[in-house]
């Protein structure tokens, strides 16, 4: 178990005012993944999107970076800020944590390249393998499964990078700065139910109908690997205790 960590968690985005009621927010979510395994955290949420962000990095011992609705391309003035809060972390030893958009901005931030992927969105439950050589963070695992949700993906990633999991759909799909930031593209912290409920909420809308109705397919009798990837999550947070 082990002292109480103290993590910032930078909501980029918030859940359709659909959902929120029933599901909570992104940050929400993020909190309760952490919260699935037997480690304490002590959590500060920051709206960055709002412009709301932390004074002082020192208080905290880590952090958790979001998804959004907003793509890193459109450089809202809140997004130089995040980027300058990783670069910081990063270079104070503060282990963080990113999902989703928050994989992208990480990418962004140290001289990858995000932007629209040509094989379409990714939607419903997605396979990934785990690259060899990780077996300190992942385990024994070769492979897992969880809920993706992006247009968007990290082209060409950092050079202080490396790929800690893979998909013939996403190259990047995960990963890893040394022992101080891990990434993925898809999403450990959208339950079944709210992947369903976002996907029916949003087709024919933000999401094309197809791709929509075969994203829900994918999600019929399955269940995500969320559990673990929280796990690996915590586990790459507390190394630095």
């Amino acid at each position: 178990m082990g002292m109480s960590m103290k993590i910032g968690v930078l909501a980029a985005g918030i859940t359709p005012e659909e959902l929120i009621d029933q599901h909570g927010s992104y940050a929400d979510m993020i909190m309760n993944l952490l919260n699935t395994t037997d480690q304490k955290f002590e959590f500060v949420v920051f709206d960055v999107r709002l412009d709301d962000f932390p004074n002082d990095l020192s208080e905290f011992d880590g952090w958790a970076i979001s998804g959004s609705r907003n793509n890193v391309s459109e450089n809202l003035p809140w997004m130089p800020k995040l980027k300058t809060l990783i670069q910081q972390a990063y270079a104070n030893r503060q282990p963080i944590v990113g999902i989703c958009f928050g994989h992208q901005i990480i990418a962004d931030a140290f001289g990858g390249k995000v932007d629209r992927y040509e094989g379409g969105w990714g939607l419903g439950l997605h396979e990934y393998q785990l690259s060899k050589g990780f077996e300190s963070v992942v385990g024994d695992a070769t492979e897992f499964s969880i809920n993706a949700v992006h247009q968007d993906q990290v082209i060409d990633k950092p050079d202080n990078s490396e790929v800690l999991a893979h998909s013939d759909f996403c190259k990047n799909a995960g990963l890893i700065y040394g022992d101080l930031i891990m990434t993925f593209q898809a999403h450990p912290e959208f339950k079944m139910e709210f992947e369903k409920d976002l996907i029916h909420v949003r087709a024919g809308d933000a999401f094309p109908v197809e791709e929509s109705k075969e994203a829900l397919a994918s999600l019929e009798g399955t269940k995500t690997d969320s559990e673990a990837v929280a796990q690996w999550f915590v586990d790459f947070l507390i190394q630095h205790r």
